[in-house]
């Protein structure tokens, strides 16, 4: 038996790799882990924990989807999702590197101190970044 799956990575199409490399360095604490080259196109591995982004070149214009927290179509991821211990510490600090699509808005009829905002990556990818979520401890197998 090969062992229990776990997340590895989320690969994305850039217009300009450094562009997207320093948004997510810079913003969301990613570091490079690797680069491959491949002649005539390389692939930039960031890393943050055990998560990894693939950040691929990419010939066409970005997609900029029109929904506020992504692209609601089968078969399309929606967007990443990241927390936060503050979402107004992050929006300063992020200031006009990114267009901010929905809210920030707040969530307490559903978990107390949850508030959330979502943006746009350089390439037009909608990330949401969270602040105060937590699971529902009641669905736990052992009640806790």
């Amino acid at each position: 038996m090969p062992g229990p799956l776990r997340f590895s990575h989320v690969g994305l199409n850039c217009a300009d790799q450094k562009t997207t490399e320093e948004f997510y360095t810079r913003y969301f604490g990613f570091a490079r882990a690797r680069v491959v080259d491949l002649g005539d196109a390389r692939i930039v591995f960031l890393r943050q924990g055990d998560a990894y982004l693939e950040l691929f070149g990419a010939d066409a214009d970005p997609a900029r989807p029109a929904q506020e927290d992504g692209p609601k179509a089968p078969g399309r991821i929606r967007h990443l999702a990241f927390q936060t211990d503050s979402v107004d510490a992050f929006l300063a600090e992020l200031g006009d590197a990114a267009e901010v699509t929905l809210g920030p808005l707040d969530f307490d009829d559903f978990v107390c101190g949850w508030r959330t905002v979502w943006l746009r990556d350089p390439d037009g990818v909608i990330v949401e970044v969270s602040q105060g979520y937590e699971d529902d401890r009641s669905h736990d197998k052992d009640g806790a």
